[in-house]
């Protein structure tokens, strides 16, 4: 699974959440994997 689709079922799963404390969960989740969505870009600029 690309990070892409681990965002993209990890913002379903946000938007369905019935409470604040679930939600923010999933947001931190999100952040992580949209860091590591950063990482992978930096470390292919620096290869080229």
């Amino acid at each position: 699974m690309t990070v892409d689709e681990e965002v993209r079922r990890l913002y379903e799963r946000y938007q369905s959440a019935k409470i604040d404390e679930e939600r923010h969960e999933i947001a931190l989740a999100m952040g992580k994997l949209d860091g590591r969505r950063h990482a992978e870009i930096y470390a292919a600029l620096e290869d080229e």
